[in-house]
């Protein structure tokens, strides 16, 4: 049997992750509909999407193993310190998309964008500064 290569599998990781930050996105705006909607339903779904990605990416991408609770911890922290840029990008893109085009999928067009953007430039960060050997 032929090995994935890392490229398919990272962007089928991406994809998992989109689909789960996007679908908790689109749960919390049909639930609520007030003040900072955007913001707050951007800043949930962000959430279930880096630990989702995080999960797989420790996982299947890198192969990395933590030995204990605090490494496992720390080694988050530090995949969401880049993530911090990456975030900035996604975020950038999504609400620039909900603010210029006067249709509701264009917020969604937005963060797909901004998240291809935004995992493709976390992938180097990663390898070069979390999951180190």
């Amino acid at each position: 049997m032929r090995k994935i290569p890392i490229t398919v599998k990272y962007a089928f990781f991406a994809l998992v992750s989109i689909g789960s930050n996007l679908l908790t996105q689109k749960i919390f705006f049909s639930l609520y509909k007030g003040a900072y909607s955007l913001y707050v339903g951007i800043l949930f779904g962000t959430g279930v999407g880096l630990i989702v990605k995080y999960v797989l990416d420790k996982r299947y991408i890198f192969c990395y193993e933590t030995v204990s609770y605090s490494q496992d911890m720390f080694k988050f922290l530090l995949y969401s310190l880049t993530g911090v840029i990456t975030t900035a990008i996604f975020w950038g893109f999504e609400i620039a998309f909900h603010h210029l085009f006067p249709f509701e999928q264009a917020r969604y067009i937005g963060a797909l964008l901004g998240l291809m953007i935004g995992y493709t430039s976390k992938y180097f960060l990663d390898r070069q500064f979390v999951f180190t050997r």
